[in-house]
């Protein structure tokens, strides 16, 4: 049985930073999962989800899982996909399509952003670490940012030092918010952790004024990274098992002859 089709959904394609991190991921998923059919698409620019799978089912693919590449958005991959998936339904009745749990704030992803801060201390030749931001990428639900802010604390936790959350967007606190919060408390060596996939505008405008309000290094976006490879691959399975149908399997257990031992 050929497994479905995965596409990578984000949003952001105009942006060719942004479409480079995509397709480097689907690089990397082809790499660790040659049998996999991976393709990108965006919500705001071509190619289109609805694109991408009129080209897989041309070819004969009746089955596609999308995954949102939302690192921020914990329970849904934002209030477009609904009417995404209804829009693609209508074009494909015989097609089989589920979207997957964003990427999301999964914790195993702090281990990259733990390295990807280190590259950033290093370049600043800074040497001395008191307070931490943990920057966010924008959610579309306050649920989401909820457990955004756990994993903060989860974060400074880990390394004993007093962390503040920030987003992006136009939620706030800012980058420049929070490191300024932090010095309030006495804190002068600000370091913020950045929880975005790629290097958008907003973070860019994040990391500049993180800068102006004194923060001593801000990491880069996450990347095509290991971690990210196997979190996506969790979501991709879960999903896929949606779409089994496991009714002609039970029907053909039901069918089996029983075995009877017969006596000498």
């Amino acid at each position: 049985m050929t497994a479905p089709a995965l596409v990578l959904l984000s949003n952001g394609g105009g942006d060719p930073r942004v479409a480079a991190v995509s397709q480097g991921l689907r690089a990397g998923l082809n790499d660790l999962r040659p049998e996999l059919d991976v393709r990108c698409a965006f919500a705001d620019n071509p190619p289109t989800a609805l694109q991408v799978i009129n080209k897989l089912t041309q070819r004969g693919v009746n089955e596609v899982v999308l995954t949102p590449l939302s690192i921020a958005d914990a329970f849904s991959g934002g209030d477009d996909l609904g009417a995404m998936l209804t829009a693609v339904r209508a074009a494909h009745p015989g097609l089989q399509v589920v979207a997957s749990q964003p990427i999301g704030p999964d914790p195993k992803l702090l281990s990259v952003v733990d390295r990807r801060l280190r590259d950033a201390l290093k370049a600043r030749r800074a040497t001395e670490l008191d307070g931490l931001v943990f920057l966010s990428d924008n959610s579309h639900d306050t649920r989401s940012h909820a457990v955004v802010a756990r994993r903060t604390r989860l974060w400074g936790s880990h390394h004993r030092l007093p962390s503040v959350t920030a987003f992006g967007g136009d939620h706030g606190p800012t980058a420049a918010e929070a490191v300024r919060t932090l010095h309030a408390q006495g804190r002068r060596h600000v370091a913020v952790g950045s929880w975005y996939l790629s290097p958008t505008e907003d973070y860019l405008r994040q990391a500049r004024m993180a800068y102006e309000a004194g923060a001593i290094a801000v990491s880069e976006p996450l990347g095509p990274e290991p971690e990210l490879l196997q979190t996506i691959i969790s979501r991709y399975v879960v999903s896929a098992m949606d779409l089994v149908d496991l009714e002609p399997m039970l029907a053909e257990r039901r069918a089996a002859p029983h075995l009877a031992v017969v006596g000498a």
